[in-house]
């Protein structure tokens, strides 16, 4: 699982820290479903009060995760009745982040690398994010000067400046993962707010996020400025259509077409098939007279795939 999503097996518990009605602080989250019991266990970590507006948001946070709406409960129903076998399993409902801006980040840290690749860049992502929250990293570290860059500064000035970032990503020390019952020592995965503050160099430094930087950069920034409005595609799904919404991605920085597909059916958009290179490499061991496949595929009538190929 990608970080800050920890699975334990031996208790069949799923753990992570979700935001409270601040949406500045955070606590960690035990989600169970005990066998025989009709209902989920939400348990929060290491805090004495939670007001009736934090069990709110936690619980708008588990409910996105775990798919719980009449929506998602009618999308389950449909694809089971297509596919019986999933039924008896109890398979069909995919889970996500808690937030749709985790998932559009996410959805670009899978692309052009391997998995592991993906795992270390979300664990730094929330390593961050935990030392942000407690203050460990210091504002020249997050607040660049930013005359450095403008037209007619120094380059002595400029190369100075970089040293210093350089060695402040160095420095910053890592926090510790969330392992078994330890459950407060894991970051949350960072907000459009938190990330917005950061400088590229360091956050492309200290994350090791690669060309991802500036385009996690961009999104975050067009997030807080109200350009980028994610929530509502997810809002308005019922009234936008899936090409709609996949060409208003597709203008985003970043967003290519397997990051457009991966987030779209986060969003609850099933219509486009985000296909990896493992994926690709087994549709076309079952497939054999297809010798290349794109990184989606589009559905049509709930059972034909129409595979485009480039």
């Amino acid at each position: 699982m990608m970080a800050p999503n920890s699975w334990i097996p031996s208790t069949q518990i799923l753990q992570r820290p979700l935001r409270l009605s601040n949406f500045s602080t955070s606590v960690v989250v035990s989600i169970s479903h005990p066998p025989g019991n009709a209902s989920i266990i939400v348990e929060v970590h290491n805090t004495d009060n939670v007001s009736p507006q934090d069990e709110k948001i936690i619980l708008e946070q588990v409910a996105r995760m775990l798919r719980i709406s009449e929506r998602d409960e009618t999308h389950l129903r449909e694809f089971q009745n297509l596919h019986p076998e999933a039924k008896e399993k109890g398979f069909g409902r995919s889970s996500r982040s808690p937030t749709i801006f985790e998932d559009a980040i996410k959805s670009i840290l899978l692309c052009n690398c391997t998995w592991k690749r993906s795992l270390d860049m979300a664990k730094a992502l929330c390593e961050l994010q935990s030392q942000l929250a407690n203050g460990l990293i210091s504002m020249k570290c997050e607040d660049l000067n930013k005359k450095s860059s403008n037209k007619g500064s120094k380059r002595k000035r400029v190369t100075e400046k970089l040293t210093e970032d350089k060695k402040c990503a160095e420095d910053c020390s890592d926090s510790q993962m969330l392992n078994g019952k330890n459950a407060t020592s894991l970051g949350n995965f960072p907000s459009s707010r938190e990330l917005v503050s950061l400088d590229e160099y360091f956050l492309k430094k200290h994350c090791n996020l690669g060309y991802r930087a500036k385009r996690i950069l961009q999104l975050a920034k067009r997030v807080e400025s109200g350009k980028l409005d994610l929530q509502k595609f997810e809002k308005e799904s019922n009234s936008i259509s899936a090409q709609e919404v996949y060409v208003k991605l597709k203008r985003v920085k970043g967003f290519g077409q397997f990051a457009c597909a991966n987030l779209m059916m986060c969003m609850g958009y099933y219509e486009m098939v985000p296909m990896d290179s493992e994926t690709r490499r087994h549709l076309q061991q079952v497939l054999t007279s297809i010798t290349s496949l794109p990184s989606y595929m589009w559905i049509y009538n709930d059972v034909y795939i129409d595979v485009i190929v480039f």
